[in-house]
């Protein structure tokens, strides 16, 4: 299985009349998913599952892909690296999935799935980890397939 995380680009600051989850993308975060878009159209197979967080910044993020998706409630601000893990349905899923949230959850999802233990790994807005899994014929382990910053990913 292959799971593709996706942090949402750069999105406007915090206002304490907003609720987080209104926050919108900047016009560099637009760029920048428009960007990491382009180069995921270009990688991603065609059966990819996809999923995204309700917040706005993360919707807005994955329809720079141009692709089906959902959004899933258990992908949201406040969810946990195990939430993303069952969503994704890691590791019995058999197509590819791509999550579009938020950090420090993102990261935490990287670690576990690398290290074997969650820590605060750090995303940068608009970047990418892909994480695989070797054969089944292979020794037991996940593997970095790609990282991937939204500043490298377009032309």
């Amino acid at each position: 299985m292959d799971l593709i995380l996706w942090r949402h680009a750069e999105a406007e600051p915090q206002d304490v009349d907003k609720p987080d989850a209104a926050r919108i993308l900047t016009s560099k975060g637009r760029k920048q998913a428009a960007k990491m878009g382009e180069w995921l159209e270009r990688h991603l197979p065609s059966e990819c599952r996809i999923l995204a967080s309700p917040a706005a910044r993360t919707v807005q993020t994955v329809e720079a892909l141009g692709r089906k998706y959902k959004t899933h409630v258990s992908l949201a601000t406040d969810t946990t690296a195990e939430a993303i893990l069952e969503a994704a349905r890691w590791p019995l899923s058999r197509e590819p999935v791509l999550i579009v949230g938020h950090q420090p959850t993102l990261g935490r999802v990287a670690s576990l799935l690398i290290a074997g233990i969650e820590q605060d790994w750090i995303m940068r807005k608009g970047s990418i980890i892909w994480i695989a899994q070797k054969a089944a014929d292979e020794a037991e382990a996940n593997y970095l397939k790609v990282v991937l910053g939204a500043d490298l990913a377009g032309k």
